[in-house]
C-alpha cells in the first residue's frame, strides 16, 4: 500500500513539474519513463497528462499490445502497452503487481487521439545536459525512433516521437 501512494506522490510531482515547465519557458525536454527493459524518453511538447493504471476495459478481437480503453477525466482513451508494442507483442505476461504500479501517459491533445502509453515506471523529467551523447538512429529504425541519448550514468535513452507513432498506420490499427 505504501508503493501505490508513493506512486501517487511520484505521478502528482510529475505532472506539476509537467505543468511548471510548459509555462515557464520549457527547461526541460523530456518525460523519461520506462516499458519493459528500455528507457524511452517522450518530448515533452508531444506528451500529455500522467495517470494510473486503473479499470482498463478489455476491448475483443484486438492486437496483444492494445489493453484495452480506459476513462480518464471523462474522456474514453485507448491504452497501448508501449513495451508490447515496441516488440510485436513479444513482452513477458506481466504480474498484477506489476499492472498496480505501472502509469499511463497520454498523448498532448494536440495530436488529436485520445491514445495513452502504458509505461511500468515513470523516471522523470530530463534536459538535454543529463546525457553525455546523442547517436542517431539505424537506418532500420522504426520511424518514430528519434535519437538514442546515453545519461552520465551510461545508461541509454531512446527518443520516441510520439507525433510520428500516433500517424503510423499499424500504431492506428488494433484490430486482431
Amino acid at each position: 500500500m505504501a508503493n501505490r501512494e508513493a506512486l501517487r506522490e511520484l505521478q502528482t510531482r510529475l505532472a506539476s513539474r509537467l505543468k511548471a515547465a510548459r509555462s515557464e519557458g520549457v527547461s526541460a525536454s523530456w518525460l523519461a519513463v520506462k516499458a519493459g527493459e528500455a528507457n524511452y524518453l517522450f518530448p515533452l511538447a508531444q506528451s500529455g497528462e500522467i495517470f494510473p493504471l486503473v479499470n482498463v476495459q478489455h476491448v475483443p478481437y484486438s492486437r496483444p499490445w492494445f489493453m484495452g480503453v480506459i476513462n480518464l477525466r471523462g474522456g474514453l482513451y485507448g491504452v497501448v502497452d508501449l513495451a508490447s508494442f515496441l516488440t510485436d507483442g513479444s513482452t513477458s505476461a506481466r504480474t498484477e503487481q506489476s499492472l498496480a504500479q505501472a502509469s499511463v501517459v497520454t498523448l498532448n491533445a494536440m495530436l488529436e487521439l485520445n491514445v495513452a502509453l502504458m509505461v511500468d515506471a515513470l523516471a522523470g523529467l530530463r534536459k538535454r545536459d543529463a546525457f553525455s551523447e546523442a547517436v542517431s538512429p539505424p537506418a532500420d529504425s522504426p520511424v518514430y525512433f528519434g535519437s538514442r541519448f546515453i545519461d552520465l550514468n551510461g545508461v541509454p535513452w531512446q527518443e520516441i516521437n510520439l507525433q510520428s507513432l500516433s500517424q503510423l498506420p499499424e500504431f492506428l490499427s488494433i484490430s486482431a
